[in-house]
């Protein structure tokens, strides 16, 4: 990120490959444990092949609506018409958010 860059004008996307399904609407993200270290794990300490991310609902609303198109404000604005208050403080928790999702590789920016 250049450093006069606008955090909130970023445009979020899913990164390819990331498999998730929704119910009831929450998001529940699939995460294949990859690499010779997971397969170590899995084999001795019988880790999981896959990983189950379950999204809060505010979570799953924003994961729904990265679309690679909206900068951060614009989901903001979506959230806030959706959830009203109980979004709240709504652009620290999308911060936050989008930096989680970052972090673990779970999102891109365009």
């Amino acid at each position: 990120m250049k450093k006069n860059e606008n955090y909130l004008e970023r445009i979020p996307a899913r990164k390819d490959g990331i498999l998730w399904k929704e119910e009831d609407g929450i998001v529940t993200l699939e995460i294949e444990n990859k690499g010779a270290m997971n397969r170590i794990l899995q084999a001795v300490l019988k880790k999981p092949k896959v990983s189950y991310i379950h999204l809060d609902e505010v979570g799953s609303f924003v994961w729904k609506a990265m679309d690679g198109k909206k900068d951060i404000t614009l989901l903001g604005e979506d959230v806030k018409a959706h959830f009203g208050e109980k979004a709240e403080p709504l652009y620290e928790r999308l911060v936050k958010y989008f930096q989680i999702l970052e972090s673990y590789g779970f999102s891109q920016w365009k």
